[in-house]
């Protein structure tokens, strides 16, 4: 039997279904979401929860003509589906297959690439002052999550679009607070009649009428006007869009597939101001282990469908794991240890400490800049932050990590995960740039562990330092050792030599550690004799000790899992320069100018060389061609 899915390539395809039909597609669409994801892993609860919503924008809307931004982009695999990406979908976050996210270069229906969050409303105005100025007619929404909601950048677009009245409409999609059916009922149906032709033209007449009567109808009307926003404040959270500027209509319920399209309908008409539809949507809509654990079902691994149970459920402690542990043994031995991470408890390791420490303990949301100057406050007043954010977020706060917290020589410690290739989440969010961002910032120091046992000693060494200091650490299994009993500080700037070797000199930073080490014994059997340095620090660097092996050897790999531009090859590179080391054959290992696509971090690491094959291979290759500097 035919599924109506099997009916629908592009958004066309949907003008000619009945509403009724509609409700089914939305069932079909979750089912193949699930089937999929349940294979290939990716973002499951927040997808699940706009399946009625993409649906419906596709409905109203003429994509892509009309555009339409996710904010986030993790909320996009309906509207992958539905725009020309059924018969790829089963490729989604794989090697050379589509991405979890939208990509301008994948699809012209994604007309705004995001990974990272709080942006679409900026980008949307940008397009609809840009609309505006070529003399064009087309809407502009941006779906933002609440969550998206707690950025300024959202606030700062907000701002700038209710200044400029510009036609643009924002869908908040609260997928957090609950609303109860009748409330949610009367909500939809107020809002179709508000939002509806007779409805705006009457009040437009007597706003007309009421300015009219002679002395009091300004007052009149300003009262009707005070009246109208005190019972919009009472019954809605409205009241702050509609002071900014906006036309705030709900909250209406998001799942509710003919309520939207005749609330949809009704704003296009609507071109005097921009909008901001508020939506009540539940995580995991229709998936039951998902609506009930919304937050693991968040970002998930392969899964049995059935069950919800992962696929494959690994007893070995991650650098995540360490993490958590070490900073709760810590706290317990210093109470002026806080932590603070940006809506990632769970993801960087924290929420023991939550438990253990609430008052010490802060989550700011979806506010990297904030949480940065946030720690370098409470460092003033004698404390020791811990500032937890994963490598390609903290880039939002490039400049707080500058100005607020090393310039003043503050002792914050940055504990940055997902360091490194991270995966099948692609391009934003790979954090291949973070070695190269802060080892030029003065009074920064910058350390990668290549263990579980050096991330303790690491922490307990950056703790002491009083210092601005940042540790990296992948997305990754611990390899080899366990968590350390007793963690010992490190001497700042001091590389650890791991095998001595004659012929050449591998040195090596953090996850790359290991891989070079499996690379040096390959060597031994081809007559190769290798030593291997573990760096340690990006920042200072050992000079003493690399210089050395450098001379000793004459042939020096350096390899790192981050970009080459600027990264700990290129300090390598300064470092003999400044010293005025010549005549050493060199070969830097690590990423190129470019963006790491999506795929699983092996195939990934594979393509650039980076696992001990690469390595050997490389370092074979130099030893073979390259001349000397």
């Amino acid at each position: 039997m035919e599924r109506i899915i099997d009916r629908i390539k592009y958004p066309s395809d949907l003008k000619s279904l009945k509403k009724h039909d509609l409700s089914i597609l939305a069932k079909e669409i979750r089912d193949e979401i699930i089937k999929t994801v349940s294979v290939t892993g990716g973002h499951l609860a927040s997808n699940l929860g706009v399946v009625e919503l993409a649906i419906a924008l596709h409905y109203v809307f003429d994509t892509p003509e009309d555009k339409i931004i996710w904010d986030v982009g993790h909320q996009s695999y309906a509207h992958k589906i539905l725009t020309g990406r059924r018969d790829r979908f089963s490729s989604l976050r794989q090697y050379k297959g589509i991405c979890g996210f939208p990509r301008r270069d994948e699809s012209i229906y994604d007309v705004f690439g995001t990974g990272h969050s709080s942006t679409s409303i900026s980008a949307a105005l940008g397009m609809a002052v840009g609309r505006d100025l070529k003399g064009m007619k087309n809407n502009i929404v941006a779906v933002i999550g609440d969550g998206a909601m707690t950025a300024g950048l959202a606030y700062e677009a907000i701002n700038q679009a209710g200044h400029l009245r510009k036609k643009l409409i924002v869908i908040l999609n609260d997928n957090e607070w609950s609303i109860s059916p009748n409330v949610g009922a009367i909500a939809a149906y107020l809002n179709k009649i508000m939002t509806g032709r007779r409805v705006s033209v009457f009040r437009k007449a007597i706003k007309r009428f009421l300015k009219r009567v002679p002395f009091v109808g300004n007052h009149l009307y300003l009262l009707m006007k005070r009246v109208e926003e005190f019972t919009k404040g009472f019954l809605t959270p409205g009241i702050l869009f509609e002071e900014l500027g906006f036309r705030y209509i709900g909250p209406i319920p998001g799942h509710s597939i003919g309520d939207l399209i005749d609330t949809l309908e009704n704003i296009k008409k609507l071109n005097d101001k921009p909008i901001l539809l508020h939506l009540i949507t539940e995580k995991g809509k229709g998936y039951r282990p998902a609506e009930e654990n919304p937050e693991i079902f968040h970002s998930v691994g392969p899964f049995d469908i059935s069950s919800g149970t992962p696929h494959s459920i690994s007893d070995k402690k991650t650098y995540t794991d360490a993490f958590s542990e070490y900073i709760v043994r810590f706290a317990h031995e210093d109470k002026k240890i806080v932590a603070i991470t940006a809506a990632m408890r769970e993801g960087t390791g924290l929420s023991r400490f939550a438990k253990e420490f609430p008052n010490r303990f802060f989550d700011v949301g979806i506010a990297e800049q904030h949480a940065v100057t946030f720690a370098a406050g409470l460092a003033v007043e004698g404390f020791k932050p811990v500032v937890a954010i994963y490598s390609t977020f903290l880039q939002r706060a490039y400049d707080q990590i500058i100005h607020d917290v090393c310039i003043q020589n503050l002792p914050v410690v940055f504990a940055i995960d997902r360091a490194g290739i991270v995966g099948a989440d692609g391009e934003t969010h790979q954090g291949v740039f973070d070695l190269s961002y802060l080892r030029h910032i003065p009074n920064m120091v910058v350390m990668a562990p290549k263990d579980g046992h050096e991330l303790g000693d690491m922490l307990k060494t950056a703790l002491l330092l009083n210092r601005p200091v940042a540790i990296r650490y992948p997305r990754s299994e611990i390899v080899g050792k366990d968590i350390k009993d007793k963690p010992e500080p490190i001497p700042c700037g001091k590389a650890e030599l791991l095998r001595e070797g004659k012929d050449v000199v591998i040195v090596a930073i953090g996850s790359m550690v290991y891989p070079s080490l499996e690379a040096a014994f390959y060597l031994e059997k081809e007559g190769i004799d290798a030593a291997v340095i573990n760096a340690r620090f990006l920042k200072p660097m050992d000079e003493e000790l690399l210089i050395n092996w450098s001379l000793l050897t004459r042939n020096v790999i350096t390899v790192e899992e981050n970009v080459l531009l600027g990264g700990f090859g290129s300090a390598f590179l300064e470092m003999l320069e400044r010293n005025r080391i010549t005549g050493v054959k060199i070969r830097r290992m690590g990423i190129g100018d470019l963006f790491v696509t999506h795929g699983s971090q092996k195939i990934l690491r594979s393509s650039f060389g980076l696992d001990s094959e690469g390595i050997a291979n490389e370092t074979i290759f130099m030893l073979k061609n390259l001349s000397r500097i």
